[in-house]
């Protein structure tokens, strides 16, 4: 059976991640074969925006199977897999809720003649583009990418490998710092309000505390005292530094988030050690007098030369959005699941992804009895008590639809 020649776009939305270069360059080498048209969105969906008031001309957008070339020798050398960033550019805000803004955007997208549009984004990008899909009638794919991890219904998204390690190396470095000057080093990672990140990331990078939003989702009294009981013990088994990673997304005592959470934490674990040394606790006595010091790795967690496991895992994506948008199965999202490439009823995800923002709750949460929490647990490490975690529902995610092959 063949199919007919298609006209295909592809954008890319929200913070920015390993991988996504190679996500468009396998779209665009596996359609180039098929003798489709591939047009790159340039900032996400404000390219349509620059379509619709003739900013941008369609015939400027057009993507070749090199995605660039390097003057000399080596003309037409693929390299955008190994390239962070987006070579698109990227869009974190916008302002598709306003009708006039929205209405350029179906205007810039109807200019271009798309057959389908594959967006690679998180959950709240993908949230916002199919909205507009929706309203346009489009053929959308969606590719997860995120390096919190945290998009329903898909094992890994494009991004979180390279991040972890990223957060793994700087965790080595951390280590050494800290025993030479017998520090507790305390680094604060991303993840917004999921732990996937900082757990994996701890546990590689030999944590001896994990502070995540789902075990640890408050810094109360209780929890730090935990934390100081555990570094307490760790000095008296003659180990005089500690490393402590902490997400983003756990909350001061107020049970507001706020901004710089590991220098909170290293305050508190201060100020209740003296509280502790005074009430006759002697193994608590001098806590207070360890210098503690806080790394916050920030955007650099989303920087670095893509691993060899987000390369495959965004060649592999890449080449599945094409094959549904060649036999017509629109408006899915790609997805890894068991070892192997699927794809999920974005409806389906979008709908899940919705109940949860509304009820303000991560869509995709570490599971606090799972596999990742048990090893840490495993290896010694505190990681948060039990009767802190949050309410974990397997039901997040649905029954698992049919997939498309």
């Amino acid at each position: 059976m063949t199919h007919p020649k298609k006209r295909i776009g592809i954008l890319t939305s929200g913070g920015d991640c390993p991988g996504l270069n190679a996500v468009i360059r396998a779209v665009v080498k596996c359609s180039s074969r098929k003798g489709w048209e591939v047009y790159g969105i340039p900032y996400g969906t404000d390219g349509f925006i620059d379509v619709a008031t003739g900013t941008r001309q369609p015939e400027d957008m057009k993507l070749n199977e090199h995605g660039y070339d390097i003057p000399g020798l080596l003309q037409g050398l693929d390299v955008l897999q190994f390239l962070s960033g987006s070579v698109l550019g990227s869009l974190s805000k916008g302002n598709t809720e306003k009708p006039e803004v929205a209405q350029q955007i179906l205007e810039g997208y109807k200019r271009l003649e798309l057959d389908g549009l594959v967006a690679i984004g998180g959950d709240g990008s993908l949230d916002i583009i199919y909205d507009l899909a929706v309203k346009g009638n489009w053929n959308m794919i969606g590719v997860p990418k995120t390096i919190d991890n945290d998009v329903p219904f898909t094992e890994r998204s494009v991004g979180f490998q390279t991040a972890v390690d990223t957060v793994t190396e700087a965790l080595y470095n951390l280590t050494f710092t800290a025993a030479s000057h017998e520090r507790v080093m305390v680094a604060e990672v991303m993840g917004r309000d999921a732990g996937h990140l900082a757990l994996h990331a701890g546990i590689a990078g030999g944590a001896d505390v994990i502070l995540i939003p789902e075990l640890t989702p408050v810094l109360d009294e209780k929890a730090i005292a935990q934390i100081c009981d555990k570094i307490a013990s760790l000095r008296q088994d003659k180990r005089k530094f500690a490393l402590v990673v902490v997400a983003e997304g756990v909350k001061h005592e107020d049970r507001r988030q706020h901004r710089n959470i590991g220098d909170y934490l290293a305050q508190q674990i201060k100020l209740y050690s003296q509280k502790l040394c005074s009430l006759d606790r002697p193994e608590f006595c001098g806590l207070d007098e360890i210098d503690t010091r806080v790394t916050v790795l920030g955007h650099l967690q989303r920087s670095g030369t893509p691993s060899s496991f987000d390369r495959i895992l965004a060649t592999a994506f890449g080449i599945k959005a094409v094959e549904l948008i060649e036999h017509g199965h629109y408006n899915r999202l790609v997805v890894w699941e068991g070892g192997k490439v699927e794809s999920k009823p974005l409806d389906l995800v979008i709908q899940l992804v919705r109940q949860c923002h509304q009820e303000k709750r991560c869509a995709s949460p570490v599971d606090p009895n799972g596999f990742m929490v048990q090893t840490a647990r495993a290896l010694g490490i505190y990681v948060g008590d039990a009767s802190h975690s949050v309410e974990y529902n397997g039901s997040n995610v649905p029954a698992t639809p049919t997939a498309v092959s």
